[in-house]
């Protein structure tokens, strides 16, 4: 039960949390927490989905939507749905905790170049640690999505507004971009990434932080914003 508890403890005591979570190397839990909200989250997003006017609205885009029989529109959209479950459950299953051994490894070699040397299990506590503030916001995204019959893209986008993308209306897509990158649920994970650094390293809390704010602006920077403005994306 120790185990449990001193994970999720983070959420109401950061600082002392944190430190005793990464101390006793407890990444395991925070790992499970972490695969099943995001799993939950994919799982009934896939069901609620009404997949017809985005798969239409994608088809149309392309321009293969003209000549295409009505059977073989209720093939896309099947299809879509079911890419959907299975994506949901994969994100969840391996994709975050893949996403936490690399952010380990990032975090050791930060700690290499800083000579700041600690060991793995360490680092990987922190990086799981730092996740469960995304765990929470799908655990929320899966309570909200509970509460509807059904929802289209745009509006699951929507149902839990962390960022400013969502509360920002009338931006261009390049500062939507921009906008979307400063969220509540991701900035708080890179506080928990600054203070488990910190803790694992023994690193002063300020300069974690601060070392954590620029790890995630540089990832914000090239995923959130250089790469989709690339793709022509918003």
């Amino acid at each position: 039960m120790t185990s449990l508890v001193q994970p999720v403890r983070v959420f109401v005591d950061p600082f002392e949390g944190t430190r005793t979570a990464v101390e006793a190397r407890r990444w395991v839990w925070p790992l499970l927490i972490l695969a099943l909200c995001v799993s939950a989250s994919g799982t009934l997003y896939s069901l609620r989905w009404d997949a017809a006017p985005d798969v239409i609205r994608e088809l149309q885009g392309t321009g293969t939507l003209a000549g295409m029989s009505e059977a073989d529109l209720s093939d896309n959209i099947q299809t879509a749905t079911r890419k959907a479950l299975v994506g949901g459950i994969a994100k969840g299953v391996f994709v975050m905790p893949l996403l936490a051994l690399v952010l380990a490894c990032v975090l050791w070699v930060v700690g290499w170049l800083f000579d700041r040397p600690a060991p793995f299990e360490r680092l990987m506590s922190a990086a799981a640690l730092a996740l469960l503030p995304i765990a929470l916001y799908h655990l929320i995204f899966t309570v909200c999505l509970a509460a509807q019959h059904s929802v289209t893209a745009a509006r699951a986008a929507q149902l839990v507004p962390s960022n400013l993308g969502v509360i920002i209306q009338g931006l261009s897509p390049k500062m939507l971009r921009v906008a979307s990158a400063v969220d509540f649920f991701n900035l708080w994970s890179a506080g928990l990434l600054g203070l488990g650094f910190s803790a694992a390293t023994g690193m002063s809390r300020g300069r974690a932080l601060l070392l954590a704010v620029v790890l995630y602006a540089m990832f914000a920077g090239v995923m959130m914003i250089g790469l989709p403005g690339m793709g022509g994306g918003k």
